[in-house]
């Protein structure tokens, strides 16, 4: 199986803030600190800068999501009691992609 390296998130959220949103960058800065960020950190930075402008349906095909995202998400499932519609609806993805993850993953 080939792995794909994923792209430099804090590089390109500090060129973001850096360049459209420079007062604002103290407030992201403990994020951007992370060694690492997670698909759900790049989800609530993305949200906090943008707001919803850009959760076009279009923009949710191109998604991926590693298996720690995926678990980590399914986590977030069980510790918010959500139905699978309601995590479908909160993170803009599928049911049918909920279900075939918690059955790939054994949730």
């Amino acid at each position: 199986m080939k792995q794909y390296k994923q792209p430099d998130y804090k590089a390109i959220y500090s060129d973001i803030l850096t360049k459209m949103y420079p007062e604002r960058k103290k407030e992201f800065e403990l994020l951007l600190q992370k060694q690492e960020l997670s698909a759900l950190d790049i989800i609530d930075l993305n949200e906090k800068i943008f707001g919803n402008k850009i959760s076009s349906r279009k923009n949710q095909q191109l998604k991926s999501y590693s298996k720690e995202d995926i678990l980590q998400i399914l986590d977030f499932q069980k510790k918010y009691n959500f139905n699978n519609s309601d995590l479908a609806s909160y993170f803009k993805l599928s049911r049918n992609t909920v279900t075939k993850w918690k059955k790939l993953y054994g949730q």
